[in-house]
């Protein structure tokens, strides 16, 4: 799979409901809100990013981002979703490549930082993979992880 059919679109009115419409795997059910309250936390918390991912002009998943800078001084990932049916294909690592780079963009960035529940082994290994590092920071039940940028 070549990355350059994978691309991010910020949401808007043309895309949305399809967005909504994605569906995760059983075994992801409890690890992820619905992408619709996702879009609709957006509206009410203005800094954040919500994003279509698409692959070959198809919209497969959905990432999200705070423009802010929160806890641990870093900026956080808050959302990252590929549709079931899409799922295994590198689709959410090359997604992830290019909100890291949207990230970066933002004032003093240094650090990005996401948190996720331990036993959702897809996450860890995805984040493992891109360089995000256990620290032994925690947050209730999510662990969180740092990727330091300019390194």
């Amino acid at each position: 799979m070549s990355k350059d059919y994978v691309k991010i679109s910020e949401v808007n009115a043309e895309n949305w409901y399809e967005c909504c419409l994605l569906e995760i795997s059983n075994e992801q059910r409890n690890y992820i809100e619905p992408n619709a309250i996702s879009i609709a936390q957006s509206k009410f918390e203005q800094t954040l990013r919500p994003y279509v991912i698409y692959f070959e002009e198809k919209v497969v998943g959905f990432l999200m981002f705070n423009s802010v800078k929160e806890e641990l001084d870093g900026y956080w990932i808050y959302r990252i979703m590929i549709d079931k049916h899409f799922q295994g294909k590198g689709i959410g690592k090359a997604a992830t490549k290019l909100m890291i780079s949207e990230i970066a963009k933002l004032p003093n960035a240094q650090k990005i930082i996401v948190g996720y529940q331990p036993e959702n082994k897809g996450a860890h290994n995805l984040y493992r993979s891109m360089g995000f590092e256990d620290h032994g920071n925690r947050f209730g039940k999510e662990m969180a992880v740092i990727k330091y940028l300019n390194e």
